[in-house]
């Protein structure tokens, strides 16, 4: 049974879609964060969707490859319930098989309004330019305004060892950068991470400053995280803290990636790690965020938790 907390009306609509489905969506651990739900309309909402990560495949530890079918159909049914101004999956749509895009794609096209897609670090069984195209994707990274708000997708594996051809030049590049951080022994030196290239990082500081010109605020959305300091983060995760912080108006960076999920603050910024909905058989995890003038709140579902993200800036 859900706490008595935020979206319980929706949460409990969640539940009649995930019953009719098969799937038992369980309450937010005890230390979700409780707050009572304000009378104040939020200026708009919008969907978080992470690490559906669909393979007909048999589970394996905690993932639940296959049951990400119905988790991704239920979430789909109770985003519908609202009005929501988009939806965002955060990457690791699938697992490995090219073949698993033509089984999730359309359950996640179920979701109405506008959709957008991020890169994730299991959606290469082909490279980079191939993967865009199936996603219909403009460009691996990419930005979009919504209201007055700006919001900025990374492609965290764009540097990586996994989405470019062998002997490329960003392969080159990230063979450099991952070898010089398995060197220093740092914690992120995993093959499965990836970094962002210097071409990215110049486009996203000039996307940065053409919306602190235009007095927009800013949520960047990405696969990898890149604070508080973890095992899962960009490779040059301080590069990308530096052009965040450069700006001074952004507000929130979320990812996916580490499916236990993560949060810490920084300057001002708040670094939103959201749980991987493929992870256990039968609980899910999603998110609806509202957006106030001076804050935004994450409404989460299975084992994501609700949050109030004050804006400091």
């Amino acid at each position: 049974m859900f706490s008595n907390q935020k979206g319980l009306t929706s949460k409990l609509k969640g539940i009649s879609a995930a019953a009719i489905l098969g799937i038992a969506l369980v309450a937010t651990s005890p230390t979700t964060s409780v707050f009572a739900k304000s009378e104040e309309k939020p200026k708009f909402e919008f969907g978080l969707v992470p690490d559906i990560q669909y393979c007909d495949c048999d589970a394996s530890g905690t993932r639940f490859y296959r049951n990400s079918v119905d988790k991704l159909k239920a979430a789909s049914q109770t985003l519908n319930q609202h009005n929501l101004g988009f939806t965002v999956q955060t990457g690791d749509l699938i697992d490995k098989n090219i073949s698993s895009f033509s089984t999730i794609l359309p359950i996640y096209n179920m979701i109405e309004g506008p959709k957008y897609h991020v890169l994730g670090n299991h959606d290469f069984p082909v490279t980079t330019e191939k993967v865009v195209d199936i996603l219909n994707m403009s460009n691996q990274y990419y930005d979009f305004k919504y209201k007055n708000w700006r919001f900025v997708v990374l492609d965290t594996n764009d540097l990586s060892l996994y989405a470019n051809p062998e002997g490329s030049e960003k392969y080159k590049q990230a063979e450099e950068m991952y070898n010089s951080l398995k060197e220093s022994g740092a914690v992120n030196a995993q093959t499965w991470n990836g970094g962002v290239s210097n071409e990215q990082l110049t486009w996203l500081r000039g996307v940065l400053d053409k919306a602190a010109q235009t007095n927009e605020k800013v949520v960047v959305i990405a696969h990898m995280p890149v604070y508080p300091e973890n095992n899962h983060n960009v490779w040059n995760d301080d590069a990308v803290i530096k052009e965040l912080e450069a700006a001074g108006n952004v507000v929130a960076y979320f990812n996916g990636h580490n499916h236990a999920g993560n949060y810490g603050v920084k300057n001002g910024i708040h670094y939103v790690n959201l749980k991987g909905m493929v992870e256990t058989a039968d609980t899910t995890s999603y998110s609806i965020v509202e957006v106030y003038k001076d804050r935004l709140e994450i409404d989460g579902f299975g084992r994501e938790q609700d949050r109030v993200l004050k804006i400091q800036k």
